[in-house]
């Protein structure tokens, strides 16, 4: 990459000792401020929404794990991914990176730059989805705490002072988007939790969970590809925006 600000769309985090943010030169001090939901519909009504419960299939190493995408929860999150796996846009791409040591911790995937197998990982974990523009999509920071009518937006649960206890957490299985230290910087790639991690919960916005097919995400290795991603039901509750006029 040639702009050093270009956001680095991956889970900032190699092993459980490293500290939240440590793979990225920007200041944690520049976050965005968190907006109301009113205002974050506006300002990002050019993003899908799903506004109900998916179920998504995927096929890694001839093995099936299907998740459920929650809309209720995280609209513009779970959106964005379903209206992806949609697109085809995941049939082909790798799990990058896959982290089992010291403790089992994610799978992540989702780069469309390993579609291409003459990259090498080393080079992988900064792509994301590029629409029909040309530019690459970001999606806010999404994260619905215990009991709350709306999700906070643009901020961690630290960074806004939030004790609370988010309502999707990051539980073995849970699907969750990853992203620079900038919160509005994810696009494509997400990642599956190997085992509880409650210190992501605030940080990182979960918005599903695998339901079956756990012990199929256990076996995947670096490089193992999404063979085949489908949305097998809730595909009624995706909304996506109008195109412009030309």
């Amino acid at each position: 990459m040639t702009k050093s600000f270009k956001p680095l769309v991956w889970l900032c985090i190699v092993t459980v000792a490293l500290t939240l943010g440590a793979c990225s030169g920007q200041d944690v001090s520049a976050t965005s401020p968190n907006v109301s939901a009113t205002e974050t519909e506006a300002a990002f009504a050019n993003l899908p929404r799903l506004e109900g419960t998916a179920t998504v299939e995927l096929v890694v190493n001839g093995q099936t794990i299907m998740m459920d995408v929650y809309g209720e929860d995280a609209p513009l999150t779970a959106g964005n991914f379903v209206e992806l796996v949609n697109k085809g846009f995941y049939n082909g791409l790798s799990f990058h990176r896959v982290v089992k040591e010291p403790q089992p911790f994610v799978a992540q995937g989702g780069d469309p730059n390993s579609a291409d197998p003459a990259v090498p990982a080393s080079q992988l974990g900064r792509g994301g989805y590029v629409d029909e523009s040309g530019q690459e999509r970001m999606i806010p920071l999404e994260i619905l705490p215990e009991g709350a009518e709306q999700p906070l937006y643009s901020t961690t649960f630290q960074a806004a002072g939030l004790e609370a206890t988010p309502k999707l957490q990051h539980v073995r299985g849970a699907v969750a988007m990853a992203r620079s230290q900038f919160p509005d910087s994810a696009s494509s790639q997400f990642y599956i939790t190997l085992s509880d991690w409650s210190f992501l919960d605030g940080n990182y916005a979960v918005f599903g969970y695998v339901t079956q097919g756990m012990e199929a995400v256990d076996a995947i290795q670096q490089g193992d590809r999404i063979e085949s991603a489908r949305v097998i039901y809730g595909l009624e509750s995706l909304v996506t925006p109008e195109p412009p006029a030309p």
